[in-house]
């Protein structure tokens, strides 16, 4: 496969850098962007078992996703995480991935990370480490396989084992993200947690989050983690740590296994006055905060403007003053609407 690098806006290259600061002060340096909204799983926490995806005409093409990345890069983004849905299944990833990878060279650009779902991992591991990728975000919420296809509505963990064990191979440092589902997970929770880090990877429990319209009432499957913690603790030390990697998560070492464990808790203690993020869709739109509506149409922006990085830029300049303070997620209503209607397949992980 040919690689093309695309070549930076000379414009926007030479334009005002100053930082993307928000209303409430806070440094927006950390995107988030969703490649496509498809996945070749159905989590059932996350998406309809039947889900609609988008047309495809109306998702970034691989060149836009470049061009809105490095606008971004130029305005002071030093860590891009690529998402979905399941970024590894989108035609042309590795080529948006390759050329993104000059940012890393460059040194503006400090981290370009993943959050997949491992399932095509073992093929395209290798790359990824090629091209920069020092760390990914790996999405495995059971290791009891029947359990797992339960919950992903099909899902093969052989596959996505071999797929870490892919990963590791390669020299990438892997986070297990796993959702604390009341009903399916609960009780496997610390047995997770100890093979995670008997084999050196870290990992970050997730609060269930109320973001599109699904089958399930999630109020039968949330999980407080505050809850969790207080179990863990009755048999573990758990040592607060002041390392951040720029998400919302929060972490400990785990004295017994020497590994560090994350939470993230969006519900029980959000974590809004030190956001340094924004998401952006698959189809341009910038989401200013994951639980609200605030948002920015910066495709419209990227096709009329083919040639011209700067009404781009102003238009991302635009939007970051209007990001909301907070969110203000609610879960405890049974059979309560969703904070925001979109799935998080389509806003991204």
């Amino acid at each position: 496969m040919t690689i093309v690098i695309p070549r930076d806006n000379p414009r926007a290259a030479s334009a005002d850098r100053a930082p993307l600061i928000d209303p409430s002060g806070r440094t927006i340096d950390y995107i988030r962007v969703s490649v496509t909204d498809r996945c070749d799983l159905r989590c059932t926490y996350c998406m309809a078992e039947r889900q609609t995806f988008l047309p495809r005409a109306e998702l970034l093409t691989i060149e836009e996703l470049d061009r809105l990345c490095s606008t971004f890069v130029d305005l002071g983004t030093t860590r891009l995480r690529l998402t979905g849905g399941e970024p590894l299944i989108r035609k042309g990833f590795m080529d948006l991935v390759a050329g993104l990878s000059r940012h890393l060279d460059s040194g503006r650009l400090k981290e370009l990370t993943l959050t997949t779902n491992g399932t095509q991992l073992e093929r395209h591991a290798e790359a990824l480490a090629r091209y920069g990728v020092r760390r990914i975000n790996v999405s495995i919420d059971t290791l009891d396989p029947e359990a797992y296809r339960l919950i992903t509505r099909g899902g093969d963990l052989a596959a996505v084992l071999r797929g870490l064990e892919a990963a590791q191979a390669a020299g990438l440092e892997i986070k297990i993200n796993v959702v604390a589902l009341k009903a399916d997970n609960a009780a496997d929770l610390p047995d997770m947690i100890a093979w995670a880090h008997g084999r050196g990877l870290g990992m970050t429990l997730i609060e269930t989050m109320p973001l599109g319209e699904i089958e399930a009432d999630r109020t039968d499957q949330f999980l407080p983690l505050s809850r969790v913690r207080a179990d863990l603790e009755r048999c573990w030390t758990l040592t607060p740590l002041s390392r951040r990697t720029g998400g919302p998560a929060r972490y400990v070492r785990v004295e017994e296994t020497g590994g560090e464990l994350g939470f993230i808790t969006p519900l029980t203690h959000t974590f809004c006055e030190a956001c340094n993020r924004v998401r952006v869709t698959c189809t341009g739109t910038l989401f200013l905060c994951l639980g609200q509506e605030d948002q920015a149409d910066l495709r419209e922006v990227l096709r009329r403007y083919p040639e011209d990085d700067l009404p781009l830029r102003q238009a991302i300049r635009d939007a970051i003053g209007r990001k909301p303070n907070g969110h203000d997620f609610e879960i405890s209503k049974r059979g309560a609407a969703p904070a925001v209607s979109r799935p998080m397949s389509m806003t991204g992980g």
